[in-house]
């Protein structure tokens, strides 16, 4: 029986990275996966592209809609099974749910990376590779979206998150948890997400902003956004969808001027709900037309979904449809 095929398509983060005496930890001149490849191919038949290798920060959405144009072309070929995606930590899961979102395949698609570097005692990225490409050759990983496989857990693109700086077990799935569960003999799932997306793009908005709320904050930076004319807003907004009153100006500002303005919460769990009627409240700021995102995005997600939306449609009920499922 041939072995599946699996391309790893790596970018760099801690997993590719050193520490070196003076500088501290810092990217490698080449990519250091070539030893571990005799244990990634008792599982697959391996193919490496190096496209790039660059600090998890250094990643920018135009970087990012360039991985998923070379997944699109893997996932593309009869001959591979699936695709893997090594990545840093920092802003992994803006890049995996951003291919959830505009790569339409059943191929699996799974990302992984390190949070200790590769010479580290303890290094978790051989472990977290390993584990990765066994999910991306598993048959049952197929017609589940992208997959983040770290310590042994798996998790959808959509709801993971990364909750803590420097533990190997950061990346966790708020309300819903792992999808399934990597063991030394096999791999087994417990659910999959029901909600899958597909926007069909090849170019993003790339000028969209991440506002974050709290005690007294005025709309300094709101206006900052108007005055700049960007493509559209997220806020995190406190509890079920509410705002300081003094942003309130703000709001009305970049929806006069046609800037779409999407509302999440910066609570760890929940939605955003059109509930409280006061100055600043959900329910107010969802009739002014504030797109209240009820698919339990973080701001960061939520920036990502509005990017791939925007070259779509501008018009806000369509926008609103689309952040409402």
């Amino acid at each position: 029986m041939n072995r599946p095929h699996v391309v790893v398509i790596n970018t760099g983060g801690t997993i590719a990275m050193r520490a070196e005496e003076g500088k501290g930890v810092v990217p490698t001149n080449k990519l250091p996966f070539s030893a571990l490849l005799p244990y990634l191919e008792r599982h697959a038949r391996i193919t490496m592209d190096d496209y790039l290798n660059i600090p998890s920060p250094h990643m920018t959405p135009h970087h990012m809609l360039d991985v998923a144009r070379r997944v699109r072309a893997a996932v593309a070929r009869d001959d591979v099974h699936g695709v893997v995606i090594t990545h840093g930590t920092d802003t992994l899961e803006e890049t995996a749910f951003l291919l959830d979102l505009v790569v339409k395949t059943d191929k699996p698609i799974v990302v992984t990376g390190a949070m200790r570097a590769s010479d580290e005692l303890g290094a978790d990225g051989p472990v977290n590779l390993l584990a990765a490409v066994r999910v991306a050759a598993h048959p049952d990983s197929r017609g589940k979206g992208v997959l983040v496989v770290f310590n042994d857990e798996i998790h959808a693109a959509r709801y993971v998150t990364k909750t803590h700086s420097a533990n190997v077990a950061t990346f966790q799935s708020p309300l819903h948890g792992p999808v399934g569960t990597v063991t030394h003999t096999d791999i087994f799932y417990h659910h999959a997400p029901l909600v899958r997306e597909h926007f069909p793009v090849d170019t993003l908005a790339e000028n969209v902003a991440l506002v974050k709320a709290a005690a007294g904050t005025d709309d300094f930076f709101l206006q900052a956004c108007a005055d700049r004319g960007v493509d559209g807003v997220v806020i995190e907004a406190l509890g079920l969808g509410n705002l300081p009153p003094a942003m309130v100006p703000g709001v009305r500002r970049l929806l006069t001027a046609r800037i779409p303005v999407v509302l999440v919460s910066r609570c760890y769990n929940g939605m955003v709900l059109p509930v409280y009627g006061y100055e600043g409240g959900g329910r107010q700021l969802d009739e002014l037309g504030v797109i209240l995102s009820s698919g339990r995005l973080n701001g960061q997600k939520a920036r990502i979904k509005l990017m791939v939306a925007l070259p779509l449609s501008r018009d806000m009920n369509r926008l609103r449809e689309w952040f409402r499922r």
